[in-house]
Order: C-alpha cells, then sequence, then structure tokens
C-alpha cells in the first residue's frame, strides 16, 4: 500500500508540473510583453537624452549659419556735416556696399557726395562713385578668421551627428543592462513560483499520507518548512522583479515626453532565448576591430577634433606673417561708377589706391599661439590612441567573456541535468523506502540552485552580446 502511495505521489507532482506549464502558454497570449528590440525602439525615439542629440546637432546648424553670416554683403553708409558761424564747411553723404569672397578678397563699392566751401583738398567735391578690390598680400591671404570659422562650423556640424551617436550607443546600453536585469529577475521568479506550486502540491499530498498513517507527522513539517522556504524566496524575487521594473521604466517615455511606468503585468517576451535580433549580430572578433576603429563614434569625435584644431594651426601660423593689404579704387564723375568716359589702365587715371604694412618686429605673440596650436594637436592625438586602445580592450574583453558564457552555459546545462536526475534517483528510492523527503528536498534545492544560476548565465551571455555592439559602437545603428 505505501509502495503505491509513493508511485501515485510522484504522478501527481509530474502532472501538476505539466498543468502548471501549460496553463502558463495559455496565459502568456493574453498578457503584454516586452522585447529587446522594442525597449531600443522607444529609448531612440522618446527618451530625453536622445531627443536632447537633436537639439545638439540643430544647434551646430545654427553655429554653422552664424559662421556663413561673416560672408554676407554689408550696405553701410556715413553721413556727416559741419556749419560754424553760418558758414557751411561740409556735407557728405557715402554710402557703401562691401562683398566679402572666399579668397579673403573684399570687393568694395560705393558713391560719395561732397558739398562745402572748406572741403579737405584731398577730397573729390561734388557726387562721384567708385569700384575696388582689398587683397591681402600675406596674413589672411591662405586663410583668416572667417574662412577658419565657416570650417570648423561644417566639421562641428558634421561632428554633432557623430556626437549624437556615441550618445545614443551609451543610453542603449545602459537601457540593455536595466532590460536583462529585469528579464532576469522575471525568469527566476517564475522558477520559484513553480516550485512553491510543486512543494504545495507535495505538502498536501504528505499532509493525507500522514492521515493514512503511511508517513510520520515529522515529514509534514519537512515538506511545510520546504514550502515556507520557497515561499520566502518566492517574495523576495517578486520584489526585486518589481524593482528592476522601476528601473527598466526609467528608460521607457512616451512620444509626448512623459515619463512611462512599466507596470507588473507586462512581462519580458516568451522565446527570450532565441531573440531573432541577436541571430544578425557580428559577433567576430577581427570584423568588430575593423569596424571600431574605422566608424566608432567616440574615435570618430576625436578625428573631427584634430581636422578643426588643424584648421587653427593654418589659422594662427598666419600670425607669423606680415600685414601687407592692398586697396585699389576706380573712380567715376557722378554715380556712373563704369562710365566708359572714366575707363581707363589701372594706374593711368580715375584711380585711388592704399598700401598698408605691419609686422611685429619680435612675433612673440604669433610663435605662442602656433606652438600652443601644435601642442593642442599633439595633446588630442594622444587621446585618440589611448581611447582607441580602450575601445580595442573593450571589444576584445566582451568577446572572450561571450566565449566564455556558452561554456559556461553548456556545462552549467549538463551540470542542471545531472541535478535532474539526482532527483529523479532520490524519489525513485524513496518508492522502495530506502530515502526520505529531507533527502529529495535537498535535492530538489541543488537543482533549484542550478537552474537559477543556468539562468542567470543565459540573461548575462544576452546582456554581454548586446554590450560587445556597443563596444564596437553599434549599437546606436
Amino acid at each position: 500500500m505505501l509502495h503505491i502511495h509513493k508511485i501515485v505521489f510522484t504522478v501527481v507532482l509530474l502532472l501538476a508540473c505539466m498543468l502548471y506549464t501549460r496553463s502558463a502558454g495559455q496565459t502568456r497570449d493574453s498578457i503584454p510583453e516586452l522585447n529587446a528590440e522594442e525597449v531600443l525602439e522607444i529609448v531612440r525615439k522618446h527618451h530625453p537624452v536622445a531627443r536632447q542629440t537633436d537639439l545638439h546637432i540643430d544647434q551646430a546648424k545654427a553655429e554653422l549659419l552664424v559662421a556663413r553670416g561673416a560672408f554676407d554683403p554689408v550696405i553701410s553708409a556715413y553721413l556727416s556735416r559741419k556749419r560754424f558761424a553760418g558758414t557751411n564747411y561740409y556735407q557728405q553723404t557715402s554710402p557703401q556696399i562691401t562683398i566679402p569672397t572666399w579668397f579673403g578678397i573684399e570687393i568694395q563699392s560705393g558713391l560719395e557726395n561732397l558739398r562745402g566751401s572748406r572741403l579737405d583738398p584731398t577730397m573729390t567735391a561734388g557726387k562721384s562713385s567708385y569700384i575696388g578690390v582689398t587683397v591681402p598680400l600675406a596674413k589672411d591671404l591662405l586663410m583668416d578668421k572667417r574662412r577658419a570659422a565657416l570650417k570648423q562650423a561644417r566639421i562641428f556640424n558634421t561632428m554633432a551627428v557623430t556626437e549624437q551617436r556615441a550618445v545614443v550607443n551609451n543610453l542603449l546600453m545602459d537601457a540593455m543592462d536595466a532590460y536583462w536585469l529585469w528579464v532576469r529577475s522575471y525568469q527566476i521568479f517564475k522558477i520559484v513560483e513553480n516550485t512553491v506550486l510543486i512543494n504545495q502540491r507535495r505538502l498536501d499530498l504528505v499532509r493525507q499520507s500522514f492521515q493514512n498513517g503511511e508517513t510520520a507527522a515529522i515529514d509534514t513539517v519537512e515538506a511545510l518548512a520546504q514550502l515556507q522556504s520557497f515561499q520566502y524566496q518566492q517574495n523576495e524575487r517578486w520584489l526585486e522583479f518589481q524593482n528592476t521594473g522601476l528601473e527598466l521604466s526609467a528608460f521607457l517615455w512616451t512620444k509626448d515626453t512623459e515619463p512611462y511606468d512599466l507596470p507588473v503585468t507586462v512581462i519580458p517576451q516568451g522565446g527570450w532565448e532565441n531573440e531573432e535580433a541577436v541571430k544578425n549580430f557580428n559577433t567576430s572578433l577581427e570584423e568588430l576591430l575593423s569596424v571600431a576603429n574605422k566608424s566608432h563614434p567616440e574615435l570618430q569625435i576625436y578625428d573631427f577634433k584634430l581636422d578643426a584644431l588643424d584648421i587653427e594651426k593654418k589659422l594662427k601660423f598666419q600670425m607669423l606673417l606680415p600685414k601687407a593689404d592692398f586697396t585699389y579704387n576706380h573712380l567715376s564723375k557722378d554715380y556712373g561708377i563704369v562710365s566708359s568716359e572714366y575707363l581707363t589702365p589701372f594706374f593711368d587715371n580715375n584711380y585711388r589706391y592704399g598700401f598698408k604694412f605691419a609686422l611685429p618686429l619680435r612675433l612673440s605673440e604669433g610663435r605662442g599661439e602656433y606652438r600652443k596650436a601644435k601642442i593642442k594637436i599633439e595633446s588630442t592625438r594622444l587621446d585618440l590612441d589611448q581611447k582607441r586602445l580602450s575601445v580595442q580592450v573593450k571589444v576584445k574583453s566582451y568577446y572572450n567573456e561571450l566565449t566564455n558564457l556558452r561554456n559556461q552555459i553548456a556545462l552549467q546545462s549538463n551540470n542542471y541535468i545531472n541535478y535532474q536526475r539526482l532527483v529523479q534517483a532520490e524519489e525513485a528510492k524513496l518508492e522502495s523506502g530506502e530515502s526520505s523527503l529531507f533527502l529529495i528536498n535537498t535535492r530538489e534545492n541543488k537543482a533549484l540552485e542550478a537552474q537559477q544560476k543556468l539562468l542567470e548565465l543565459k540573461t548575462k551571455y544576452f546582456k554581454t552580446i548586446y554590450a560587445l555592439q556597443w563596444s564596437a559602437g553599434l549599437l546606436a545603428l
């Protein structure tokens, strides 16, 4: 009779597990689920930090527009008049337009109207007009502040997009850390919850067996203690699942930029161990190192910085050159500007020119600024080398961790299977009266620990494979 009861005891436990698994599968379709790709998409579109990087791009575009403004044509006018003691000394009206060009040359054209009885003899009375150019012959010929500012603004505009990739790449990795912690806590909770159900069934059967006089009273105490232990773990795991859900919620925002609290009714996607996105990830070490070296956003930022510093160095070099500007204006009577009556060879008639030369004797400022520019470049190159090495170390480190986790998962899977076999063997011994409920509980605890360890390794594996993509700068693509 005892032998038959123990057989029924084992069968009922197996049926309980099967019914629980089936009911869980049936209700899962009606429960909202969340997978890693959905989290990444939500973060990309709605997270304030991701949106803020868009503002940085807009700001860089605004800075580019400001730099282009230095090449806008400028209209100016000078009005002046002097009358003293009844005498009209002079009255001057001089509108002018100046057109900057990319090569440092400025084109000027203007009108002049001078009247009065006390005019400067070098000035032309009446109406006149002119058109001319100002040409830098040394300093500012190949590079000046306007061209340097525009070139750097273009670089910073492109760099803003790269900085966005770097920020979003880090943001998505933080989101994946929170997501896989949430997945792990939920899966462990489900394992413990299933174990609680099994032990509840076991306690009911042991109590029934005790009432039938087939087992000792101490067995009911053993079964109850085991159940209470798992119920305690269940509460702890449920709390952990709730808290990791709160941490994940910090990355989930609505399209209206409102924070979103993840309900406890939302669970990780079923079949998470077969994620489609992971299958498309590149896990070749050589290819990842090559991609990281060429297109990692944090390395590209240093390249942009070096390009901007190179422009600054060229600008500072101009400070070592003398200031030598030549201005030439063609003059015309009245407002004809280029009237055929006044068209003559450049230095024959109807012209005005000027030449300005200046050179600091020691060039102290120029030499100091140029030296500072070269030091900045050298320092940035050293930072780039250090950053490149850091990226390579991260890629290799996560690759080694991923390879090790594959092996660990294989070992732990076999370890879990062996513990399950020990539990089954102990149950078989109990049927023949050669074991006890205490030994079964001991085996079951070990099997549960092995199962939880296997789950932790699997979730860490998926977290690491995302981290490997992040280390190569690919997560934001």
